[in-house]
């Protein structure tokens, strides 16, 4: 095994190819490093490298050769470029393979490893059908085990042995690529930008590797902005595959740059379709996709909905020190792939059609989805700030999520949390370890109304968190970025204002259900009636053809369900909405067979 350590970021590496100093040299070690902040990763030791590259048994060989074609390849060959979708996974018999990152400037790779005998190509991104970002070539001639898409989940769906060996290398591989920032993407911009936020945390809850330009920290890239006419009204910049450059973009022409969805088919009729990513969503379509129902889940941002931007959650069962959000959300968006659920990202449902069967979805991209059934789980928002000054601040010290991107950005300073629920506990834990201090501020006369009892004694107990019972904030203040906040104590009357960069809002739910156009019964604030929720009125209204009353998830229109936040009634935890998303699909059976 062999393996190249270098010590530049990716961005410098580009930086540097296109200057003279790079393209008078012959030969460069690779590069594999960095995190967000561009300093050098300690070289990758050994034992690590195993278990990124493990080395399959050959009785192991023997499991997987049937699931496969065994090709003879030539020294040189090309198996896969950068870019290339429906990518198989090349298992090595003998001979060996050689990984390369292919950069910007012609003929310069970087060599991440060479596989010999036992050892398999492919990571993560492999069961969404994405694009790869390296070539795979034979150095050695040999023979190898390919393994298209489809036999790939069936060998890992009927082999648990070496399914996990399989699926287990490809999240580490995943893993790895993220936290070194290796992948087919550099994002130019500033912490100080709103747009530059956003898409980070879009690449990184969709789990997309991307190497980071901070330009208010980094003075040598003038090189790199000239070569691609970027100003500075043009940033958030994102260069997309070494070829292309998008400046500020929206998240779907990021997700189309990328092809995060071009191995989706968007034209036959599913079994189920599920609006919305989020806990529910997920467990829905992980099950129904276990069970053998061919399941698409439409998601508008990332997988995770609101849980998947919490710091950390520990009331669910299975993890007593608790998982971060994003983590939860990684995992259960991989098992729901495993068995074959495909998920849309950055794409929103606009209407559905409720008039006949099957029904038909359409897509804020004109795309029409057709489905025997549909799962509606498309969660709530967090309310904003009811201030007219409040939406210039968006993402610019006024936020709605408490990630370690956020945490960065007020270290050692003070925040402010508004918000009485789970998530705004969480979210003032977290910081508190990172802020110089943090102020709760509630509408409430206490916290015990909505939010767990752990939580109300960590916040009661620590020393840099001070709680405001019956306050909100009443005015917000800044040039481009917050600078001050002022509110008002309701009980007294009086007002106060300080200087604080950073608001976190995580107060109350709306619904996200305006796009269904009165298809469904609803209750008064907007949440999908379900079940027995539903009266004999709305019922009539909505027509109901059935002589059976709605099951337990199912909404006014038969064949439609609603869970998680969306849900009238939704208990706003985690583990309801899983349960929820769990149990839809025992009914939905039913449903099929009527």
């Amino acid at each position: 095994m062999k393996v190249l350590i270098g010590v530049d970021p990716p961005w410098r590496v580009y930086h540097n190819l296109l200057s003279e100093e790079a393209g008078s040299s012959e030969t460069r070690e690779a590069r594999i490093t960095m995190t967000e902040t561009s300093q050098a990763a300690p070289p990758i030791l050994d034992p690590h490298m195993v278990r990124l590259f493990p080395t399959l048994a050959p009785a192991q060989l023997a499991r997987v050769a049937p699931h496969g074609q065994t090709r003879r390849v030539e020294s040189g060959a090309v198996l896969i470029e950068p870019g290339d979708t429906n990518r198989p996974v090349f298992v090595v018999v003998t001979g060996s393979l050689e990984i390369v990152r292919v950069l910007p400037s012609p003929a310069r790779e970087e060599l991440v490893t060479v596989l010999g005998p036992g050892q398999f190509t492919g990571e993560a991104n492999l069961l969404s059908g994405r694009r790869g970002s390296v070539r795979i070539r034979a150095v050695e001639s040999g023979e190898v085990i390919e393994i298209d898409r489809e036999h790939l989940l069936a060998l890992v769906q009927t082999d648990s042995t070496v399914g996990d060996v399989l699926l287990r290398a490809f999240i580490l591989r995943r893993v790895e690529l993220i936290a070194r920032g290796i992948g087919d993407v550099v994002l130019v911009g500033s912490n100080h930008c709103a747009a530059t936020l956003r898409i980070k945390e879009f690449l990184t809850r969709n789990g997309h590797p991307y190497a980071y330009v901070d330009l208010d920290v980094t003075t040598d890239m003038q090189d790199l902005l000239d070569h691609w006419h970027i100003t500075i009204a043009d940033v958030p910049v994102l260069i997309c595959r070494g070829d292309k450059v998008l400046r500020n973009p929206k998240n779907p022409e990021i997700a189309k740059c990328l092809g995060f969805n071009d191995a989706i088919d968007r034209t036959h009729v599913r079994d189920v379709v599920v609006l919305g990513a989020g806990p529910a969503g997920l467990a829905a379509a992980l099950c129904a996709a276990s069970e053998g129902l061919d399941v698409l889940v439409l998601e508008s941002n990332a997988p995770g909905g609101q849980a998947g931007s919490s710091s950390k959650i520990e009331n669910y069962l299975g993890f007593p020190t608790g998982i971060s959000g994003q983590d939860l959300a990684d995992r259960a968006y991989t098992q729901a792939q495993k068995f074959g659920a495909q998920v849309m990202i950055a794409r929103a449902v606009s209407n559905l059609e409720c008039a006949r069967r099957p029904f038909t979805v359409e897509v804020d991209d004109g795309t029409r989805v057709s489905a025997k059934v549909v799962i509606i789980a498309t969660g709530a928002e967090y309310r904003k700030l009811d201030l007219d000054s409040a939406s210039q601040f968006e993402g610019a010290g006024l936020y709605h999520a408490a990630t370690h991107m956020e945490a960065q950005l007020c270290r050692n300073e003070e925040v402010i949390v508004v918000g009485g629920g789970n998530s705004a506990g969480q979210a003032a834990v977290f910081l508190a370890e990172i802020a110089k201090r943090v102020t709760v501020m509630v509408r409430a006369k206490g916290l015990a109304e909505s939010m767990s009892r752990y939580l109300i004694h960590r916040i009661e107990n620590h020393p840099s968190i001070e709680l405001k019972t019956r306050t909100e904030i009443v005015g917000l203040e800044g040039n481009g970025h917050l600078e001050n906040v002022r509110w008002r104590d309701n009980a007294s009357g009086d007002t106060e204002s300080k200087a604080v960069r950073h608001v976190f809002v995580m107060t109350g739910a709306v619904p996200n259900t305006g796009w269904l156009k009165s298809c469904l019964a609803l209750d008064p604030k907007g949440f999908i009636k379900t079940g027995p929720d539903l009266s004999r009125e709305e019922l009539e209204t909505a027509a109901w053809p059935l002589s059976r009353a709605p099951h337990l998830l199912e909404t006014s229109l038969p064949g439609v369900f609603a869970i998680g936040d969306v849900r009238g009634g939704n208990f706003k935890r985690v583990a309801p909405a899983v349960g929820e998303g769990s149990i839809a699909i025992a009914f939905i059976h039913q449903v099929l067979q009527e």
